[in-house]
């Protein structure tokens, strides 16, 4: 060790220690872009959508974070850590959207804190405040269930961003641009997996029977329209999501086919995974399966435990 360092990270932080760990600050996400919110169109409305998407994304990133280690292979592994990070790229675009649209939605942190906006809204809310679906939260099973749900998730929401791509929120539209590249290799990469499963072994094969029954009647939230994207759809800010229906059963149809797997009739959620009957809605009105909180209480807890800290 040097005589000019007490300590080996001194050399690494030039003798500061506060960089060390803590202190790391991104860039706003949004620096440099008009984040004006549209004439005509409500401020709550948009960051209300925006927490739609970003909510979706970051659960579903969370969630696929799970896998890691746990893959089949080490490609398959870096393959779905990956498709990860691309959804919490787009998670932390939607909800610094949100925040630059309406500051109001951000929890209140304590006096001094330095998390910055999409943070506080991605470690700071309670599992009722979250807007995602439920196809997105519902626990990992196996291998055949993470395919099975990114098929799933990323034919729905490809087909949204296609479309988002010409939203007349400027920042939406260019989120969606962006991501319509990733979200392409996703459908592609658990459509390659769907079809080797599905012509495998009958083991595999069984296995994806069961993820698809399971799976499948979650996907209609996702292809069911919500009054904030009806309402934000008629300004040409958002996407009225049973546009997509007919998109997304096209796509599915021909991996089905090419699978040789029957379509599941699209249905009711399962009872099973159904919240407290006497609360109406599903995750986009704040209603979520059990699975969400037990999510939240693992990527919240440092945050929450040190609430000052600067990463």
């Amino acid at each position: 060790m040097s005589d000019d360092h007490e300590s080996i990270f001194d050399g690494l932080t030039g003798g500061d220690s506060a960089q060390w760990a803590f202190g790391t600050d991104f860039e706003d996400p949004l620096a440099g872009v008009d984040t004006t919110v549209p004439d005509g169109v409500g401020s709550a409305e948009l960051a209300a959508y925006c927490l739609m998407l970003g909510d979706d994304a970051l659960v579903m990133s969370q969630r696929l974070t799970e896998w890691c280690s746990r893959a089949p292979d080490l490609e398959e592994d870096i393959a779905l850590a990956n498709v990860a990070l691309d959804l919490l790229g787009q998670a932390r675009l939607l909800l610094a959207r949100a925040a630059a649209a309406d500051p109001g939605v951000v929890p209140a942190l304590p006096e001094g804190s330095p998390v910055p906006p999409e943070d506080a809204l991605a470690f700071f809310r309670d599992a009722g405040q979250f807007r995602n679906v439920w196809l997105a939260e519902v626990a990992n099973g196996d291998f055949a269930h993470v395919v099975v749900r990114l098929l799933l998730f990323s034919t729905a929401r490809l087909a949204l961003l296609e479309r988002l791509s010409a939203s007349a929120d400027t920042v939406l539209a260019a989120v969606a641009a962006k991501g319509v590249k990733e979200v392409a290799y996703h459908r592609d990469w658990a459509g390659r997996w769907f079809l080797t499963l599905a012509q495998g072994t009958e083991e595999s094969r069984r296995r994806l029977d069961a993820a698809l029954g399971e799976l499948w009647p979650l996907l209609a939230e996702l292809v069911t329209a919500h009054p904030v994207e009806l309402a934000l759809a008629r300004s040409g800010v958002a996407v009225e999501a049973g546009a997509l229906r007919a998109d997304v059963d096209a796509v599915l149809d021909q991996v089905l086919t090419v699978s040789d797997v029957p379509r599941p009739a699209l249905e009711d959620r399962p009872d099973e995974d159904r919240p407290d009957e006497d609360r109406p809605g599903g995750g986009r009105d704040g209603v979520h399966t059990p699975a969400l909180a037990g999510l939240l209480a693992d990527m919240q807890s440092v945050a929450r435990a040190h609430p000052a800290g600067r990463w």
